[in-house]
């Protein structure tokens, strides 16, 4: 049985304004700037798997400033090692009135075995 791990991100819906003024987007993760989470060895050996809904809080900087579980895989070790590995992911700022700015984008992380 070999881990098989996948990022799913989906942006955070933004209510785009109809009118002249500047949309506002959502942050987007560089994959290529942050590891995958590691399998913990328990949850491996008790062949848990699941998908863990992720809010992360991105700095006008990219760097993540706050993160929260938002929906749980079933099991604290894999949401804690996605919620820990996924911190550390850089991201293209989202902005607001078309200035880089702080945002909340939405990350799930499926861990399953096959």
């Amino acid at each position: 049985m070999k881990p098989q791990i996948s990022i799913l991100v989906s942006s955070l819906l933004l209510a785009a304004s109809a009118s002249v003024m500047a949309a506002d987007t959502a942050p987007v993760m560089d994959s290529k700037s942050c590891e995958p989470p590691k399998y913990p060895k328990a949850a491996l050996m008790n062949e848990e798997t699941g998908t863990v809904s992720m809010g992360f809080l991105v700095g006008a900087d990219g760097k993540v400033v706050d993160s929260k579980v938002e929906k749980s895989s079933g099991s604290k070790s894999l949401d804690k090692a996605a919620l820990g590995a996924l911190s550390q992911c850089k991201f293209k700022p989202g902005t607001k009135d078309g200035k880089p700015d702080q945002v909340w984008a939405k990350v799930d992380f499926v861990w399953k075995l096959e």
